[in-house]
């Protein structure tokens, strides 16, 4: 990582730089996934021989029924698995959906890129925009890319980093200030997005356990969601402004990977200007074919039962489509205006670079795939969830030192199981029904829920993009690794943990109402 400042290094300074050197010691990501792989054979093999299992219950995902269901440790070097190891190598990797979201969105993103329209955009926004609202911005934006599901992690985060290298800062605060806001505040936003639909089911399934005229709605949380939103827009820019960038320092180009900074003019040129008249007019018209798909009554991408919009609906399910087809439009009509990217051949072109360039990370992907789909298979996770909340359930403590002990589980639990979905399906029926004895509302669960869930998705690496940031962060700096994003992560991580459980217990303390 490079740095040049001669200021004395405070001691988060040099425990940071510690954490960072000592896990960029760590081998390839690749590596350290395969030596993974190995760990969980082994592991399955040994405690499917003690017969380790654990009964519970939980929301049926189809039917929404409330289940008892056993779970045990499944070994992978039994006769069966042996068999999944062999039969299940391209299902895995055909099933990891991170991979198709990237090449989706790259197919968009590089024609933007290469057509100059990326760096257009960011240098409009740096002159609009006073320097010291920059790092505001694009916190915000990020924790708002969540409605976009996955993409916000390929569009946000490199967008991050070369706005602040536009600016003069270092390009490495930028990644971790979009890293940050994208994966650490995934759970909530200001609008109702497709993941609100599933938690609210599952947890209105749980509340019916208690009380069946009870149900709470797609708003629920919005008021919490609000305040998160605009909480963690000053905790993430403030972590960025007073703690990442002084330890990064100056930027030196040098240790790039191509030692090359693109040159940032302080004015937009004439050609420049033009073309991004072009992309406006690209947009509006793609924005006047959505609106006709979207608006009418009986439109082809509203739900065709309900008719709704938002929520479970073609439009939210395939709102990555919407991101490519943005970008993609937006950056070929900014080419014909600026005369970068005229034809059909150089869009095409474009593309293929852009793919050419995620060689590598479709390979770790591949990996990583297969120990996601191996650790799953085995229910070490599972097993390792279910007695946790089953000692939490059995703690005497009060309602809001229950609510604070289930954020916590829920947090340490999240660097094993990633999925939002997942966990709330086993979480919800036991601590919904619980905490509504104790008179908690259901809402205010699925608040903590969302606490818990999300800050630590910036730092496991279970996170199917966490290698993807270290990828980014090699661009500007070569000898970037695992240990450098860790470091990077570790203050985002824990301030906004501790602070946004404070707000959740003086929130819940005064009786603010949780949404609508």
């Amino acid at each position: 990582m490079t740095t040049a400042t001669t200021a004395p290094k405070t001691v988060m300074q040099r425990l940071l730089d510690g954490v960072e050197k000592v896990g960029n010691m760590v081998p390839h990501p690749v590596i350290i996934f395969l030596i993974l792989i190995g760990i969980v054979i082994v592991l399955s093999a040994v405690l499917g021989a003690f017969g380790a299992a654990v009964s519970f219950e939980r929301i049926n995902p189809d039917t929404h029924e409330i289940e008892t269901a056993s779970t045990e440790i499944r070994s992978l070097l039994n006769v069966e698995g042996i068999r999944f190891l062999y039969a299940s190598l391209i299902p895995n990797f055909m099933s990891f959906t991170a991979v198709g979201l990237m090449i989706a969105a790259m197919i968009g993103a590089g024609v933007a890129e290469e057509s100059g329209l990326v760096t257009a955009l960011i240098r409009k926004l740096v002159i609009v925009s006073p320097r010291w609202a920059l790092t505001y911005i694009l916190a915000f934006v990020g924790i708002l890319a969540s409605i976009a599901a996955d993409a916000g992690y390929l569009v946000l985060i490199p967008l991050a980093g070369v706005a602040y290298l536009a600016v003069g800062r270092h390009p490495l605060a930028g990644l971790a200030l979009g890293f940050a806001a994208v994966a650490g505040a995934f759970t909530v936003n200001m609008l109702i997005k497709p993941l609100d639909a599933v938690l609210v089911e599952f947890t209105n399934d749980a509340a019916r356990l208690v009380d069946p005229a009870r149900s709470i709605g797609l708003a629920s949380n919005v008021w919490f969601s609000i305040a998160s939103v605009i909480f963690l827009t000053f905790i993430i820019a403030f972590i960025t402004d007073r703690m990442i960038s002084p330890r990064l320092g100056e930027y030196k180009p040098e240790a790039s990977a191509d030692a090359s900074v693109p040159d940032q003019g302080a004015v937009l040129s004439e050609q420049e200007s033009r073309g991004l008249r072009f992309a406006l007019y690209g947009l509006m018209g793609l924005l006047v074919v959505f609106l006709l798909l979207t608006l009418p009554s009986g439109a082809p991408l509203r739900n065709p039962e309900t008719g709704e919009l938002i929520g479970n609906s073609p439009f939210m399910n395939g709102l990555i489509a919407l991101i490519m087809l943005m970008f993609l439009v937006t950056g070929w009509t900014y080419g014909i205006g600026a005369g970068t990217l005229r034809t059909l051949s150089e869009v095409i072109a474009a593309i293929e670079k852009s793919i050419k360039n995620m060689g590598g990370t479709i390979f770790l992907f591949f990996v990583l795939s297969q120990f996601v789909s191996y650790f799953t298979y085995t229910n070490i996770g599972t097993v390792m969830a279910l007695s946790l909340s089953g000692a939490l359930q059995a703690a005497n403590i009060g309602a809001l030192p229950l609510l604070i002990g289930f954020i916590v589980v829920v947090a340490i639990i999240d660097l094993l199981l990633t999925g939002a979905i997942a966990k709330w399906a086993i979480f919800a029926p036991v601590f919904v029904p619980l905490l509504m004895k104790l008179g908690v509302e259901p809402e205010a669960v699925l608040a903590a829920y969302r606490v818990g869930d999300s800050p630590m998705n910036a730092i496991t690496p279970l996170n199917a993009y966490f290698a993807l940031v270290v990828g980014f962060a090699q661009k500007y700096d070569k000898s970037a690794g695992v240990g450098t994003i860790v470091s990077l992560m570790l203050p985002y991580v824990v301030l906004m943990f501790v602070l946004w459980t404070a707000l959740f217990a003086v929130w819940k303390a005064l009786g603010l109402p949780w949404g609508l």
